[in-house]
């Protein structure tokens, strides 16, 4: 069965793209280059780009993940798929690596845009991930033109994102795309490919607002937190 699908959105724009021209027009190249790469890997480790506000509810979200595990695993494929990402995503906003292990298989592989090896396995991820959730704080990211399709057993999620947080304790901005791959095993969806890539920083993107394909703009699983 072959199955595709658009997520449901809440378009919301925040201005991104014009406070990103100002303000990476007048920094250094080296500079710009290294925020992006630094970027890239904090927004793979989110594993998709959802608009989420830092915030603390941690134990709670990572009480409930085991829940919507079992619970998706009862729910139609496109459904479950959706609930695993938004609720994975809880769970890295609140720092709970032990949580977001069970949204991610043994064997995940990590692309994090940058000029470096991937990160293969679930210790080496939640390594990285653990490191750079420590590096990043009141950050923001702004999902849109997002799209699943499903072949199987075999799914893949892709879209747009914007990022505005603090990396090392400066305010970066950054743009890019991400892809997940995920596969049904024992009944449930994993994540098994997660790819990012940020564009260039000082090649600000065309207009976002947009659906390449529909011409209709899409936004988050998630809504914004209070």
């Amino acid at each position: 069965m072959r199955e595709e699908s658009q997520f449901k959105n809440e378009d919301a724009h925040c201005g991104l793209a014009k406070r990103f021209r100002r303000d990476y027009g007048a920094m250094p190249g080296r500079i710009r280059r290294r925020s992006v790469a630094i970027l890239a890997l904090a927004v793979t480790l989110c594993g998709a780009g959802f608009i989420y506000g830092q915030n603390q509810k941690s134990k709670k979200k990572g009480a409930d993940a085991g829940t919507s595990v079992s619970t998706a695993s009862l729910m139609p494929d496109n459904q479950a798929i959706d609930l695993l990402v938004s609720q994975m995503l809880g769970a890295w906003q609140a720092g709970d690596a032990e949580a977001m292990r069970k949204f991610y298989a043994d064997d995940i592989m990590v692309i994090s845009g940058a000029w470096e090896p991937p990160l293969i396995g679930w210790a080496n991820y939640a390594r990285a991930y653990e490191a750079q959730f420590a590096r990043t704080s009141g950050s923001r990211l702004e999902r849109t033109n997002s799209y699943f399709k499903m072949m199987g057993d075999t799914a893949w999620v892709t879209y747009q994102w914007q990022f505005l947080g603090n990396v090392d304790g400066k305010r970066t901005q950054a743009f890019g795309h991400t892809t997940l791959l995920l596969q049904k095993r024992a009944g449930n969806w994993l994540i098994v490919l997660n790819h990012t890539s940020a564009i260039p920083a000082d090649e600000p993107p065309a207009d976002l607002s947009s659906n390449p394909v529909s011409g209709e703009p899409t936004s988050s699983l998630a809504p914004t937190p209070k």
